[in-house]
């Protein structure tokens, strides 16, 4: 594993050209404090519903269909007060340091056209970690914006700063939107074109 995957990782908690391809529009990555900010714009071919429907399946480890970097996602018991909870447990290496990245998460949502989660600090990695998925119809496809804060409660290597992240995303994050595109067109009912093969930079970014 490598560097970008730990950038991808951090980022993505938040990535080939198709017929029916996805696009990222716009992304912005911010560090202050220690803090990482990402906002990223994309428009896939699929609608809100079966997109809502991927991004809240995180059962029997299915959010590794999105990135390879997740080696567990599930339901735990809900909340006390019914709000579901969800775990998630990813990899990255950078050269010799490793790390674990693990969020237990509340979800809040509003289907099929909203999705925050909101980490719980004690029983995870992150001081803070915050996710927010916004699915809006376009035609018979949808404009989705991601935004996502976080704060490591663990060392991240300098070189891992918003310029690094940025970079990683542009290459890779494209890859975890169309897989997510795919998906959900599946749900659909729509055909999926093959996927291009792999170059080696970006399996390392897998």
């Amino acid at each position: 594993m490598s560097a970008a995957r730990t950038a991808a990782a951090l980022a993505a908690l938040g990535a080939g050209a198709l017929a029916a391809a996805a696009t990222i529009d716009d992304l912005d990555v911010e560090k202050q404090r220690g803090r990482y900010s990402l906002e990223a714009y994309a428009r896939l071919d699929a609608t809100p519903e079966s997109i809502y429907s991927v991004l809240t399946d995180f059962d029997d480890n299915a959010y590794s269909r999105i990135s390879r970097a997740y080696k567990e996602s599930r339901y735990l018991e809900p909340a006390a007060d019914g709000a579901p909870l969800v775990y998630t447990r990813m990899e990255g290496c950078l050269l010799w340091h490793c790390m674990t990245l693990e969020r237990t998460e509340r979800l809040e949502t509003r289907e099929p056209s909203w999705i925050k989660s909101t980490a719980l600090p004690e029983e995870s990695n992150f001081k803070h970690a915050t996710s927010e998925w916004l699915l809006e119809p376009d035609g018979d496809g949808t404009l989705m914006t991601y935004k996502v804060e976080l704060e490591p409660d663990f060392f991240v290597p300098p070189v891992i700063g918003p310029w690094y992240l940025k970079r990683t995303l542009s290459q890779g994050g494209l890859r975890a939107v169309t897989r997510i595109e795919r998906l959900a067109r599946e749900l659909d009912g729509r055909p999926n074109e093959p996927l291009p093969p792999l170059s080696s930079r970006a399996r390392s970014a897998q």
